[in-house]
């Protein structure tokens, strides 16, 4: 009897371990442990380790990852918000689509990886979103609102100057459009001009710019930029750090080569090396903080302005003066309608989200006066998906490229007027074109070297093709091979006479005949917004009785009248440049 109840005992121990083992196997959806997953951001491949325990991500660590600088900030407010939520319905970053969905396409695989679907996470509530905000006043003598090229250099020049600065930037990252443009810069008179032989003034620049403008540009501003430009690039390169190319490029609507090229040819060598100066010089910049409103005394002088941080409501007061850098409006589509009806939501756009125009509209509020708001540029060379501004078609500045549409015929010099070209495209079959250029016009361009997660990305959503013969990259597109393949015995021939006798384009470096073949399916895309706040050459904003308003400045693509009708392609950076330096260092004063 002991022995039977001895045996009894034991296999109801048995059965009591397993349900138990059985219980807690239950309990977790997801095996505990480390995960791998890989996911494509805008700067290629995005590899992710995340750390699971009791159906709950406790870490994601990235391995791996070529995002633009500051973009990569996205996945650390990601981060937050999934270890939070304990979940992958998050919100994207604004401004940061590409890599944020690479992000979260990672963590996916993680999971799968695990054998586990996002579903499976144990999900809980995350942030109370109705906690009130604190409010916080501070004082300072100059507030910048936008941490831009513009609004960057304004804040490095007020800093040298003396004075107690702080930058306002409502996106996640400091850069703005700056940040994810080519970032050439026009400099007459610049030092590979000199070395190259090529004869170059101001007068000759400014020239250049009205004509470009239409002559609805204000003369006496555009002056200022094309005294100051060079200088300007100067100050890049010695006091900030900026690495420019030992090359130029040629920009529609130059009559000379004159436009300097930064180290990778975009936007990050200015603005990392902007934000490192910056941050030399102790100068805070507050991310995710909106400038809601300027703030005025009873005589209609700026003292302030309200902004508001994800947690936060700020008052900010000046002792000096507030300088506005936010930007365009090309993301506000209300606002381009608005001005000009013909940009409308059919219209993609180059720019970031955060360029809604906050600045203009705040300005105007006070009684500033706007100029030029009607015209806005478009951009020739663009993502037709999404409408983002595509490095590969500076290949096009070089000379190496010729633009076909569907039917394989030229119908635009490819140096010509950005507008122009847009124009021109938007007339042709689908309202696309087809850049085409060779193996020598690639390596000539540098575009493989530095553009190469963009080349995947195109290649990817079959944008751009690679072949052997021009038949063949013509059949990928369905172009008309037999016309395309004229077109560019004609074209050749012109460059070997050294005239273009269909459309006289001012540079032909070489022939286009030497395989492998690349051809770039484009579209126009909203570029720049030359209208905004009226300036005067000190940078002042003017009110709309021509007078100064006291304690207001402004620079960069929030102001007009720089610009005209049109914008010269590379003229934005000597823009940004000269007049950010010009309205930092007189708020300072």
């Amino acid at each position: 009897m002991k022995r039977f109840l001895t045996i009894l005992l034991a296999i109801f121990m048995t059965i009591s371990l397993v349900a138990c083992g059985n219980a807690n196997k239950s309990q977790t959806a997801i095996a505990n442990g480390t995960y791998k997953g890989e996911g494509n951001g805008k700067g290629g491949k995005i590899s992710v380790e995340v750390t699971i325990k009791d159906d709950t991500i406790t870490d994601v660590k990235v391995l791996e990852q070529k995002e633009t600088p500051g973009y990569e900030t996205a996945m650390d407010t990601l981060k937050e918000n999934i270890l939070s939520k304990n979940s992958l319905e998050v919100d994207i970053v604004a401004g940061c689509t590409l890599t944020s969905k690479g992000y979260l396409e990672a963590i996916t695989a993680a999971l799968k990886a695990a054998g586990a679907t996002p579903d499976m996470l144990k999900k809980n509530q995350g942030k109370d979103a109705d906690v009130t905000k604190k409010e916080v006043s501070k004082t300072h003598d100059i507030v910048i609102i936008g941490a831009g090229g513009a609004g960057l250099s304004a804040a490095i020049e007020a800093k040298q100057a003396g004075a107690d600065v702080i930058v306002l930037e409502k996106m996640p990252m400091a850069g703005g459009n700056t940040l994810i443009s080519g970032a050439e810069y026009a400099a007459p008179n610049n030092w590979i001009q000199k070395k190259e032989g090529i004869k170059d003034s101001p007068d000759q620049f400014a020239k250049d710019t009205i004509k470009g403008g239409d002559n609805e540009n204000d003369p006496e501003l555009v002056k200022v930029v094309a005294e100051n430009a060079l200088a300007g690039a100067e100050w890049l390169r010695d006091e900030v750090g900026v690495v420019w190319q030992d090359d130029l490029m040629f920009f529609g609507g130059h009559s000379v080569k004159r436009s300097l090229i930064p180290a990778g040819a975009n936007g990050k060598e200015i603005i990392r090396k902007q934000v490192a100066k910056a941050e030399s010089l102790n100068i805070p910049i507050l991310y995710n903080t909106t400038a809601m409103s300027l703030i005025t005394d009873s005589n209609g002088k700026v003292i302030g302005v309200e902004a508001e941080g994800e947690d936060t409501k700020y008052t900010f007061n000046t002792n000096k003066a507030v300088i506005i850098a936010s930007g365009g409006f090309g993301s506000n589509i209300e606002m381009r309608v608005k001005y000009n009806p013909a940009m409308d939501k059919k219209v993609l756009s180059t720019n970031t989200v955060g360029s809604t125009g906050d600045g203009i509209v705040m300005g105007e509020k006070i009684g500033a006066e706007l100029v030029g708001m009607e015209h806005i540029q478009t951009y020739p060379v663009c993502d037709p998906l999404t409408g983002t501004l595509l490095y590969f078609g500076d290949a096009r500045m070089y000379g190496h490229t010729i633009m076909v549409n569907k039917e394989g015929r030229r119908f635009v010099e490819e140096l010509e007027r950005r507008d122009v070209i847009s124009m021109a495209i938007k007339e042709q079959t689908d309202s696309v074109c087809y850049q085409l250029l060779d193996q020598k016009g690639l390596e000539a361009s540098k575009l493989e070297e530095q553009h190469g997660a963009e080349m995947e990305y195109l290649y990817k959503n079959k944008l751009l093709v690679k072949a052997n013969t021009i038949e063949e990259a013509a059949a990928f597109f369905d172009i008309d091979a037999k016309e395309f393949k004229a077109t560019l015995d004609r074209y050749n021939g012109y460059v070997k006479d050294g005239k273009d006798k269909e459309f006289n384009k001012r540079s032909m470096p070489s022939t286009i005949d030497t395989a492998p073949f690349y051809i770039l399916k484009a579209a126009p895309a909203v570029h720049h917004t030359m209208g905004g706040l009226k300036i005067n050459t000190k940078a002042e904003v003017i009110n709309k009785d021509g007078k100064v308003i006291e304690g207001l400045y402004a620079a960069g693509e929030v102001t007009g009248g720089v610009h005209g009708t049109n914008r010269l392609g590379s003229n934005a950076l000597a823009d940004i440049t000269v007049f950010g330096r010009i309205a930092g260092q007189n708020a300072a004063k």
